[in-house]
């Protein structure tokens, strides 16, 4: 993610998170989600963590739990 604007990356991210239908695609997601959360500043960690949260709930959703 060298490069990449973490602020424009979650909102695209968020922006199609409900549009996501395939549960590899949001693996791939929280992967570079959790990659993200660990380069950003402490305080700005929230922004990262409550989008890892809202994909793994959309997840679980797609995967019946």
């Amino acid at each position: 993610m060298d490069g990449i604007d973490p602020f424009a990356f979650m909102q695209s991210a968020a922006g199609r998170l409900d549009r996501i239908d395939d549960p590899a695609e949001l693996d791939r997601l929280l992967d570079d989600l959790e990659y993200l959360f660990e380069a950003l500043d402490p305080e700005l960690q929230y922004l990262a963590e409550d989008l890892m949260q809202r994909t793994r709930i959309r997840l679980g959703q797609l995967r019946g739990r």
